[in-house]
């Protein structure tokens, strides 16, 4: 489902020099439908640039990265909003929506995209904001009103209220108190039932050892370490 071959990445920074920095290289990795992976390796070592290389938002110096058949490396950018819209879901750590939109609207949106009607839209969001304890009287506010943890719960509603088959969670259960971290992990676990493939960044060790199959140690795609 998702799968990395002999990827690398550098960054230029024009402001010194055009100095050219080798962030990984030689990538190559795949995760398999109902697999969960948990990206590991110190601060800095390229797990959240390995995520936004799979989601498109970074391009790639070489390589092939494949998400369900398309690489995204080399794909139109259509072809990206395509598989972003059907296939690839992002829960990252932050809640970033247009100011003044309902909540409910916010977690309604994946659905409503893909043309799911509204009553099915609506019943599955407020299902899930029923599920991770967001009261009913916010659901027609902004979520941008809300506090750092309420947010992140309509995030992880936004990105689980469409069946993605390949999922990137930044840091999911991050800050969430042991109630809701739970129903996060129960999230997670439907979600590999179904056969979804998911990359995560997990630094809660309870969650990672709870959901995931496996780990990559990033660092090991350092040119320094190769």
């Amino acid at each position: 489902m998702i799968e990395l071959q002999n990827v690398s990445k550098t960054f230029t920074l024009h402001n010194q020099g055009s100095a050219v920095i080798n962030v990984m290289s030689d990538v190559s990795l795949s995760i398999k439908a109902g697999e969960c992976v948990a990206l590991t390796g110190a601060s800095g070592a390229g797990k959240s640039t390995l995520m936004r290389m799979i989601y498109g938002n970074y391009s790639t110096q070489a390589g092939k990265l494949l998400v369900n058949g398309v690489d995204v490396a080399s794909a139109e950018p259509r072809e990206v909003i395509t598989l972003r819209r059907e296939t690839l879901g992002y829960v990252s750590q932050f809640l970033r929506v247009v100011p003044r939109v309902p909540t409910l609207e916010v977690v309604c949106e994946p659905l409503l995209m893909i043309g799911q009607s509204r009553d099915t839209a609506e019943a599955r969001a407020k299902e899930l904001l029923t599920q991770l304890n967001i009261p009913e009287r916010l659901w027609g506010l902004s979520p941008t009103t809300f506090s750092g943890g309420e947010q992140q719960r309509v995030n992880i509603a936004r990105g689980f209220v469409h069946t993605y088959p390949a999922m990137l969670l930044d840091e999911p259960t991050a800050s969430l108190d042991a109630r809701n971290r739970a129903v996060v992990l129960s999230l997670i676990q439907e979600a590999k039932a179904r056969g979804a493939a998911i990359v995560g960044i997990f630094h809660d060790e309870e969650a990672r050892s709870a959901v995931c199959d496996r780990e990559i140690d990033v660092t090991t795609f350092s040119p320094v370490a190769a």
